[in-house]
């Protein structure tokens, strides 16, 4: 198990990463296999995807695992990995802060996403004010316990098409602002978005900024010019393998 001081040193290390313009890449782990590859690869830090995790235990997205689960996945990479990992735990798994935060700490993780689509609760979205004081208590409970845990604070507002689409941008930034008020660390407006959407978001919000990408399609250098300071790929590596896997098996049909 990782001391206080390391924990602190790895957080650190990754929250110095994030620099708009000069994003990081963080690739979108789900076992120690595919945390090896990205690290061999010559990356820096890692992010664990909820969906590739449960695809990889054959459990569904949207909390069909419980944060156990998880956190027994992430002991695996981080016994094989010495790099700082940013976790996805979804909406939280119904958990307190304290216990999602202490949980995180006890497997050596130092980062994580939290989104405002509650899916304990029938998959409803969290207001802005419920979303910051969640976020807020992420932070209480990692400052209590003497690291600096990165906090991505997720929004789902383009990923549900919430409301109407002339207004979502603004309600978006609205949104990411009071989570960042509350003690986030990053931002994230899940979603492909056109280059001027992101360049607004990139802009107006008072934190740096995470994009999805496509890593078999999209263009690494388009993200600098836009303003990103982080790039993670959600479930789209893995997707690419499978597609890539399917090719292979078909041969021998």
């Amino acid at each position: 198990m990782a001391t206080t001081d390391e924990l602190k040193s790895r957080a650190e290390t990754l929250l110095a990463l994030h620099q708009p313009g000069n994003p990081v890449v963080l690739p979108t782990v789900w076992d120690a296999w595919s945390a090896n590859l990205a690290v061999d690869a010559g990356f820096a830090a890692l992010t664990v995807g909820s969906h590739p995790v449960a695809d990889s235990v054959g459990k569904s997205d949207n909390e069909g695992m419980t944060f156990d689960d998880v956190l027994t996945r992430v002991a695996q990479i981080t016994a094989a990995v010495d790099v700082p990992l940013s976790v996805d735990i979804e909406s939280g798994y119904a958990e307190a802060p304290a216990r999602l935060i202490e949980g995180l700490l006890s497997v050596g993780a130092v980062g994580l996403n939290i989104e405002d689509t509650v899916h304990s609760e029938g998959g409803r979205l969290r207001s802005s004010g419920e979303h910051a004081e969640l976020v807020g208590g992420l932070r209480a409970a990692a400052d209590a316990a003497g690291v600096r845990v990165v906090v991505n604070a997720r929004t789902d507002l383009f990923l549900r098409q919430d409301g109407d689409e002339a207004d979502r941008v603004d309600r978006a930034i609205a949104r990411l602002r009071e989570a960042a008020d509350a003690g986030a660390d990053v931002l994230y407006p899940v979603g492909v978005h056109p280059p001027e959407v992101m360049k607004r978001l990139t802009s107006e919000l008072p934190l740096p900024v995470n994009a999805i990408a496509r890593p078999d399609q999209s263009d690494p250098a388009s993200y600098g010019p836009l303003g990103v300071a982080r790039i993670s790929f959600g479930p789209f590596w893995q997707a690419a393998l499978a597609e890539r896997a399917k090719e292979i098996l078909g041969r021998w049909r």
